[in-house]
């Protein structure tokens, strides 16, 4: 840092003293947001000192974090997203070698003390840390002898060196992929953390079609497919062959954590495909869950199709009931059939903790769909043969309704 600079006081500094936080992850989770967003600020305007932070924060986490109850997940995604925001602050920072060459000290030092661990993760990013080609092959240089011995039959059988995936990630830097590949050939296991940089390797020399036959390999009951499929799809679209991306990766690759941000994903990722293709794709991909793309294609107005989807397929009533909600003037036949279908779908016993009120929702919100299209008395009629049904909640919809069946 440049000596005439004024020294900068981190907000967040005193609150990731060591042994800072208790067992409870909700404070911590909330101070490393907080952290984070405090360095990104400052790097719009010093990228310099922006870094200098990041590398302070990194060094303090896993001191700061040592008796916080981890079992969740939470504190180890809040840490985890942190790094993926902050090794580009660090990355593209300005900084001469020489700074640089400090910052890395530090980091090493502090992962290597990373006994819990919360910041393994970092040496993967150690290339990008690295930034110059030079400073990460002199890392690299440094790092292998010990992983070449880890490697070695000798010490093979339960050892572990830290700095396998840091080496692999300098060496990548530094452009020696015919030495990534050499090293990986030692390795005594086939993981993927290690096994993706022979694929980045491959990739990067132009060996496409390697590149992904040595990804494919790599498989088995211990690796993530989706991981691997991201790796190869990223390969195909980066040579401009979308259509076999598409075909072979893309919906594995974009697994999310609901069925909309799934489909979101891929419309995003391949905008010269269309929807209704893409959304009979996941439909097929997901056999007797066609209902749960409901949303997708209500998302993309696909209305007819969505509605098809949950004739026959279960879905999540009160779904289904927001939907006749927010549609009952823009599209009020969607909303009719939305709200039919939630109530068709409570009274065959879906739904969660289904309550007197999401019944009355479902009614009232079809009704007035049904008024907006002219519908009405048409509607309560569907309403009442609904109820005429055998299904476990046909007694309990009727009542709230005021509805006799008909049996």
């Amino acid at each position: 840092m440049n000596k005439k600079q004024k020294k900068h006081t981190w907000k967040f500094a005193p609150r990731f003293r060591r042994r800072a936080f208790g067992w409870r992850s909700t404070l911590p989770v909330k101070r490393v947001k907080e952290a984070v967003k405090e360095i990104k600020a400052c790097a719009r305007k010093e990228p310099l000192l922006a870094a200098e932070g990041a590398v302070l924060l990194l060094e303090k986490l896993s001191p700061a974090l040592e008796q916080v109850d981890s079992s969740s997940g939470a504190i180890g995604t809040a840490v985890n997203n942190a790094i993926e925001s902050l090794v580009p602050v660090i990355g593209d920072a300005p900084a001469d070698d020489k700074i640089r060459a400090r910052w890395l000290n530090r980091l090493w030092k502090a992962i290597e003390n990373d006994d819990i661990p919360y910041i393994e993760v970092l040496s993967e990013h150690w290339g990008v840390l690295c930034h110059s080609p030079q400073l990460a092959a002199s890392w690299a240089d440094d790092l292998m002898t010990p992983l070449r011995v880890t490697w070695s039959q000798e010490y093979a059988a339960g050892s572990y060196f830290k700095g396998s995936p840091a080496c692999l990630s300098a060496l990548f830097t530094a452009g020696r992929y015919e030495e990534i590949l050499e090293l990986l050939h030692l390795a005594p296991f086939s993981h993927w953390s290690e096994r993706k940089w022979g694929v980045k390797a491959l990739a990067a020399m132009g060996k496409k079609a390697e590149a992904l036959r040595y990804a494919e390999d790599s498989r088995n009951n211990y690796v993530s497919p989706v991981a691997i499929s991201r790796c190869c799809e990223q390969i195909l679209l980066e040579s401009g062959m979308a259509e076999e991306a598409y075909s072979r990766y893309a919906i594995e690759a974009n697994q999310k954590s609901t069925y909309l941000a799934t489909f979101r994903a891929i419309a995003k990722k391949y905008p010269r495909k269309n929807a209704r293709e893409i959304l009979s794709d996941l439909v097929d991909s997901t056999p007797g869950n066609a209902g749960k793309w409901f949303a997708a294609a209500k998302s993309v107005q696909l209305y007819r199709e969505a509605v098809e989807l949950v004739e026959n397929n279960p879905c999540d009533p009160k779904t289904l009931t927001r939907a006749a909600r927010d549609f009952k003037e823009k599209e009020p036949l969607f909303a009719v059939e939305s709200g039919i279908a939630a109530l068709r779908w409570i009274i065959a016993g879906y739904g969660y903790e289904i309550s007197h009120q999401d019944v009355l929702d479902a009614c009232r919100f079809t009704i007035e769909a049904a008024e907006n299209g002219d519908c009405r008395e048409k509607t309560l009629d569907r309403m009442q043969m609904l109820t005429n049904n055998n299904g476990p909640g046909a007694d309990f919809v009727a009542t709230i309704l005021g509805l006799k069946p008909e049996r």
